[in-house]
């Protein structure tokens, strides 16, 4: 947007984004390729979660892409990638087991859930309008407009926030889901399970980093306009 000495403000959490990246890709990778003692596949764990959890109105569907694997609230829907649909991995058991985490977040009404659902459409405005509006500001000298700016931008930013104890919460009843249901039976796997997991939701606290330190550079860059 606007490169000066203030872009050394985010340099600690770009470093974090890079790790997380990193830690992600290393950690799948590495249990993407041991396979879990039970034998199941990704949607066979799923569907045994699922009738456990008394969740027997939700979709499972394979779609595309690596790593997209997602829960839709709107359509009751759990969408896996196909390698894990279809894997015996531990991370992808792990990976299916935390989008169960999410259904059953939104099966017992989970307050930080539905808190960022409905924060989806504020989220979608403030990030699109956010650094547009500020920039103009900047450029032409509207100290008031750049204001509205950072406000957009921190409607965008307390979505991130929000997300962070959603996800946080759906990795802890994935492992519970896992070890309940006699899936994953042995603390190596109930490690392994954690590992991926935590090096998953390292990237949505690097995401919410950098999207903090990008607010306080906003407001130093405003703060020079007067």
């Amino acid at each position: 947007m606007y490169l000066d000495s203030t872009m050394l403000i985010l340099i600690p959490a770009l470093l974090l984004t890079l790790y997380a990246q990193y830690k992600v890709r290393t950690t799948y990778t590495k249990y993407s390729q041991v396979l879990a003692n039970n034998g199941l596949s990704g949607r066979e764990v799923a569907e045994e979660i699922l009738v456990n959890n008394n969740l027997k109105n939700i979709k499972i569907e394979p779609i595309e892409g690596v790593l997209t694997d997602h829960y839709d609230p709107r359509v009751k829907k759990l969408g896996l990638s196909q390698e894990i649909y279809y894997g015996k991995s531990l991370a992808a058991q792990g990976i299916v087991a935390h989008e169960i985490g999410h259904a059953l977040q939104d099966a017992v009404g989970y307050f930080p859930l539905a808190l960022r659902n409905n924060l989806v459409p504020v989220a979608n405005f403030g990030s699109r309008l956010a650094v547009p509006l500020f920039l103009l500001g900047f450029l032409f000298s509207i100290p008031n407009l750049m204001t509205i700016g950072i406000i957009a931008f921190s409607l965008a930013i307390f979505f991130q926030v929000v997300t962070l104890p959603v996800e946080f919460n759906a990795s802890q009843r994935a492992v519970d889901l896992l070890v309940k249901g006699n899936i994953v039976t042995n603390q190596e796997e109930i490690n392994s399970v954690r590992e991926v997991l935590n090096a998953a939701a390292l990237t949505y606290i690097a995401a919410a980093a950098v999207a903090i330190l990008q607010l306080l550079r906003l407001v130093l860059l405003r703060r020079r306009r007067g």
